[in-house]
């Protein structure tokens, strides 16, 4: 029981699907209520309303049966016609199979057919093209047209979703290709900086040593071949966590806040007059963000002794409410227009900030200095509203999305050749309708002056030679208008072609025949 219960009614049921199912059942029983006080077709209205409500509450589990029962149902009353729409609608977006769909609308006709062939007999009494005419035209409009339109609805929801599928599987792989990418030029870059500066920073900690020990020099020589024996230990040290930093992407970043201390008492040990100053409360920072910090302090205490030897440098780290913020300040030195400068360390200074969400400012000062200062957040939450930090989360953010292949058809090609011959199949059962109409109007047509030709007493046979054939469709209701019928006659009952005062009144003309001669000819109105 659960099991049919289940297929009956598919969920999930989440609220707003069980919102849309009652609104749309409540406004399928309101139309067939409506239709059925204008046209009940013998039946009840409280039975084709009820059958509705249950035939709609069940048409997303069982599309098929529903749809050929409302089909069969509007063979006789107007009240099945919602239901018809929504039932072909349901049936075309749920029957993906290729042959269902066909063979569900197939049988939906033979039963409409079937009832309406079955309530004209006992009621509307049409010709039988006329009556093929109206259901096929009808099937199509109210049947077919929706199945078509739910088709496409269904088609266009599976196609946006495999694109969708394929452009994230398309994202995958470009994000995998550009990693690994990244990891062998890392990788490349590495094993080049190890191999080249590696060696040159290892000659120099070597030759410094030897000249420590050399007793020809000075103590003073001694002190400083021993900074620059500590600077190219610290510098190898630091290659080696910067290499280590290449290979492996989960490293943890070389220097930080802590270290900054360390980059202090290297530059006093160097001969430089060196003020470390620390303001606020320490914060824990992410990784990133105490590299830059040691960065910036590198770079100002680099600068200051390149272009200002000899000047007092101020350090100071200090801990704002939303920032941290390292300053390096420098007075007046001696000459150092003669150091090199590669112009790239600022820059590189820059843009790692400006990928923290900070920023970096330097200038010049009043008394002739130099100052260096960055800003940076305490998270790297500013990154990522500022700008992608890789590759992969450009693309991911949308900026390398996939176009869709242009070379594939759109659903909405099939379905609307689909709709076209539809609507074309209407269109041409219209105009084959509207032909019949007019011949059998033709047919059921007598000219005024024919009759007034025409004299009791000539034989029927030279007088149905000057008739038209005749149209029972269109003449049927004369039958009960007018004088009685004479006793032992047979008539023809015809349409006048003259005007008359109203719309509801109609001219007709009555030949009755008996024993092969005109007995009576009556030309009288009546309301149709």
């Amino acid at each position: 029981m659960r099991t049919w219960i289940g297929r009956a009614f598919p969920g999930p049921w989440r609220w707003r699907l069980a919102v849309r199912e009652v609104l749309g059942g409540l406004s399928v029983c309101g139309l067939a209520a409506l239709l059925q006080a204008a046209d009940n077709g013998g039946w009840p209205s409280a039975l084709v309303v009820g059958s509705s409500a249950v035939l709609f509450a069940l048409r997303r589990g069982l599309p098929g049966p529903v749809l050929v029962l409302a089909a069969a149902g509007m063979g006789g009353p107007l009240g099945f016609l919602p239901l018809l729409v929504t039932a072909g609608y349901s049936a075309g977006r749920r029957l993906n199979r290729p042959w269902r769909a066909p063979a569900v609308l197939a049988l939906g006709f033979l039963g409409l057919l079937g009832s309406g062939v079955l309530h004209n007999r006992r009621q509307d009494h049409l010709p039988l093209p006329v009556l093929l005419g109206l259901c096929v035209a009808g099937y199509l409009l109210v049947g077919v047209l929706p199945a078509v339109i739910g088709r496409y609805r269904a088609q266009r929801v599976a196609l946006l979703d495999s694109l969708r599928e394929r452009n994230e599987q398309l994202l995958r792989e470009r994000v995998m290709i550009a990693r690994q990418a990244r990891l062998r030029e890392r990788h490349r870059i590495a094993q080049d900086m190890h191999d080249s500066l590696g060696h040159q920073l290892a000659l120099i900690a070597v030759h410094t040593g030897a000249l420590e020990v050399d007793r020809t020099l000075g103590e003073r020589q001694r002190e400083a071949v021993a900074v620059l024996r500590q600077a190219a230990t610290g510098a190898m040290r630091e290659l080696r966590e910067v290499v280590g930093l290449l290979r492996e992407d989960t490293a943890t970043a070389p220097g930080g806040v802590d270290a900054i201390d360390r980059l202090a008492e290297t530059s006093g040990a160097a001969g430089a007059l060196v003020e470390l100053r620390h303001r606020g409360t320490p914060r824990p920072l992410a990784a990133a963000t105490g590299h830059a910090a040691y960065r910036i302090a590198q770079e100002g205490l680099t600068n200051a002794h390149k272009h200002a030897p000899g000047a007092a440098i101020t350090l100071t780290v200090r801990y704002e409410p939303d920032a941290l913020v390292v300053e390096v300040a420098n007075g007046p030195g001696t000459d150092g227009s003669a150091a090199v400068s590669g112009g790239q360390g600022l820059t590189g200074l820059r843009e790692r900030a400006r990928l923290l969400g900070g920023m970096v400012h330097s200038g010049p000062l009043p008394d002739g200095g130099f100052r260096l200062a960055g800003v940076l957040p305490y998270t790297s939450e500013g990154a990522r509203a500022a700008v992608p930090e890789d590759e992969e989360l450009a693309l991911l953010a949308g900026g390398g999305a996939a176009e869709p292949d242009k070379r594939r058809r759109s659903p909405a090609v099939g379905c609307a050749i689909g709709a076209l011959g539809v609507l074309g199949a209407v269109a041409a059962v219209a105009v084959v309708g509207a032909l019949m109409f007019v011949s059998s109007l033709r047919d059921a047509t007598v000219p005024m002056r024919l009759y007034d030709s025409i004299e009791v007493g000539q034989s029927e046979q030279s007088v149905n030679e000057r008739l038209p054939v005749g149209s029972d469709f269109l003449t049927g209701d004369f039958r009960k208008l007018g004088p009685p019928v004479p006793a032992g006659a047979h008539c023809r009952w015809f349409a006048s072609d003259s005007k008359t005062d109203s719309d509801s009144d109609q001219d007709i003309l009555r030949f009755c025949f008996e024993d092969g001669l005109l007995v009576e000819k009556q030309h009288f109105h009546g309301k149709v």
